[in-house]
């Protein structure tokens, strides 16, 4: 009894002196000097941040967002190197993210970041628009009568492939720190910082979401219609303002210190485990026998042992060259690991089949994004026949509108429903609800493909008129486009935003800006996957005896076909995931009698995340 008493003295000791050390690593510019405490500014700050993630992203979707037919029209370039450029970008701008979270974390810290990031997206996008607005910088343009035009020299295209690279140095830094930059302002342990932090999500994707809907339909109408040199210097214009704004509040800012990267520690479990690897596990209680000790200052809840991936295991092997210091921790962290270590990987590892099968997933919605574009372009996009068209950039408005729409009729009337019959914290699990958005996904390119057999068969039949390059354009209205939208839009709202909470749930708390780097990757590797699956399609069939499938001219292709295809490996990724979510151990659930220990622990320690402010 006397030791364990002295133990608990002892972490106490030691929680109360992390917490002081965090209090420490946190600068502040205007903290109180009387008391050394730091001010949380709340709300009085949110004008300088949430005004510039506005001003952000309405220059950086305001130029994005019709980047496909600026290549096209402007840049003469066609369809297929056009789309596999966007993809590209997209990928590279997501993929960009888990540099920039591992540089945040453990070199600059996320003022810092985020400063250099905005400017880095400023002048990306002011690149962008002085190719549109000085004549040498793009090809000639192409006449109404022409078929084959003039395409960009390698001066031209270099300067554009510039603009994209700043673009995703700045995607790399703005992407994983900006929402944990905006909670950062709030005092998490008290409850108006609390419900601050709850506020500002919210108002964070209120901003998104007037963003797109600007973009999508004013911006990219001048752009459209009225010139490009404008309509890609208004977002440059935003992104400069956006870049003013931000430091207007730098001396107010709560500003946290980079503390560290938890690769460290993964990659310290992968290296002890490989050198144990003779070693053989003990039969017996694995807390009794394999090395278990959580360090007093650690955010992280206390996790169980499990038996998967239990070759990891032995890097908790205590051999009699293994030393422990007299706080508990091991001598040498490269030599010895704990089980707390090892169920930290095992989360990772766990999450990675699930995060594959997003990456299969969401090539079907990248789809939404290129491919309709073009589908737009050669349909009638006349408002009620009138002399108005709508941008074919804008359609991908009711994606968004279909996910707006949804995502409170689902949280405020069908979650109750069913929390009724299934007894379950929000209605389904996480993997269910995701399960279900992949579904919709198939659903969403069989109506594609329907829709499109359709368009094409109007265009060669009842043609509305001639589309230089392009072909015949179809009579087939655009609405009838909106209902693959729609379900894009309610496939997302299930997998995508189910994805953000299954990683942010399931990863261990100091690893969180790691699963939101994760969720970007795996946006990348759909970006890559899908450019990949238009070159190898649009090869393979382009000797074929049906003809190419993905030419300039949808109307001599069969992009129905692709549409099925995607639909049909969507099938097999979703038999996958089925697989993969009933193998699947949820974060903080054991395999014997230690889920109850660590169910007590867990509340002793989230009360420590709670007053630790980089855990925000």
């Amino acid at each position: 009894m006397d030791l364990v008493s002295k133990k608990e003295t002892m972490e106490e000791k030691n929680e109360r002196k992390s917490l002081e050390n965090n209090e420490k690593s946190v600068v502040i510019t205007n903290q109180d000097e009387s008391n050394n405490k730091i001010k949380y500014r709340g709300w009085k700050v949110m004008p300088f941040i949430i005004g510039n993630e506005t001003f952000e992203k309405l220059g950086t979707i305001g130029t994005l967002a019709n980047l496909l037919v600026y290549l096209t029209t402007v840049f003469n370039l066609d369809s297929i190197t056009a789309t596999n450029i966007i993809n590209i970008f997209n990928g590279s701008a997501s993929l960009s993210t888990l540099l920039g979270a591992f540089l945040c974390d453990t070199y600059f810290g996320r003022f810092k970041t985020l400063g250099f990031c905005t400017v880095a997206s400023f002048l990306g996008l002011l690149t962008i628009q002085l190719t549109a607005a000085i004549k040498t910088m793009h090809p000639p343009q192409c006449g109404n009568s022409s078929t084959i035009c003039e395409g960009p020299n390698a001066g031209q295209m270099t300067f554009l492939l510039a603009g994209f690279a700043l673009l995703i140095v700045g995607a790399a830094g703005i992407r994983p720190c900006n929402l944990a930059f905006g909670a950062d302002q709030f005092n998490p342990n008290t409850e108006s910082g609390k419900k601050g932090i709850n506020s500002f999500f919210n108002w964070y994707f209120f901003t998104f979401t007037f963003a797109q809907m600007v973009s999508l339909s004013l911006i990219v109408y001048i752009q459209s219609n009225v010139s490009w040199a404008v309509g890609l210097g208004i977002p440059a214009g935003l992104m400069l303002f956006s870049c003013v704004v931000y430091y207007l509040g730098s001396k107010s800012y709560v500003k946290v210190k980079a503390t560290g990267s938890p690769v460290t520690s993964i990659v310290q479990v992968v290296v002890v485990s490989f050198k144990k690897r003779g070693l053989n596990l003990p039969d017996q209680d694995p807390l009794l026998s394999l090395f278990d000790y959580m360090p007093p200052h650690s955010i992280n809840s206390k996790l169980p042992h499990t038996c998967q991936f239990r070759f990891l295991d032995k890097a908790a092997i205590v051999t009699p060259q293994d030393h422990i210091n007299q706080d508990g921790s091991a001598s040498d962290p490269w030599n010895l690991c704990s089980i707390q270590q090892v169920e930290e990987l095992k989360c990772l590892l766990r999450v990675i089949p699930i995060w594959l099968s997003g990456i299969v997933y969401y090539v079907a919605l990248v789809q939404q994004n290129t491919m309709l574009v073009f589908q737009a372009l050669q349909s009638d996009r006349r408002v009620f026949h009138s002399n108005f068209q709508i941008p074919a950039a804008s359609y991908t408005i009711f994606t968004m509108l279909s996910l707006t729409i949804w995502i409170p009729i689902y949280d405020r009337k069908v979650v109750p429903l069913l929390q009724r019959v299934t007894k379950k914290e929000g209605g389904f699990t996480l993997l269910q609800r995701m399960g279900i958005g992949m579904f919709i996904s198939i659903l969403c390119m069989i109506v594609s493909g329907i829709v499109e057999e359709q368009r094409r068969t109007m265009a060669l039949t009842k043609p509305l008129g001639i589309m230089p390059r392009n072909g015949a354009i179809s009579s087939m209205s655009g609405s009838w486009l909106i209902p693959q939208l729609a379900l894009a839009g309610l496939s997302e709202a299930f997998t995508l935003v189910g994805q953000v909470e299954f990683y942010y749930k399931q990863f261990p708390e100091n690893m969180r800006s790691l699963a939101g780097s994760l969720f970007f990757c795996g946006l990348a590797g759909s970006s890559y996957l899908s450019s990949l699956l238009i070159s190898v399609i649009h090869k393979v069939t382009e000797k074929s005896a049906t003809g190419n499938w993905l030419p300039q001219d949808l109307n001599k292709g069969r992009l129905d076909y692709f549409y099925f295809i995607i639909g049909g490996v969507g099938v097999i990724n979703l038999c996958y995931f089925i697989v993969c979510a009933k193998w699947y151990k949820y974060k903080g659930v054991g395999d014997g009698s230690n889920d109850n220990s660590s169910s007590i622990e867990l509340d002793h320690v989230s009360k420590k995340y709670e007053r630790s402010v980089n855990g925000v």
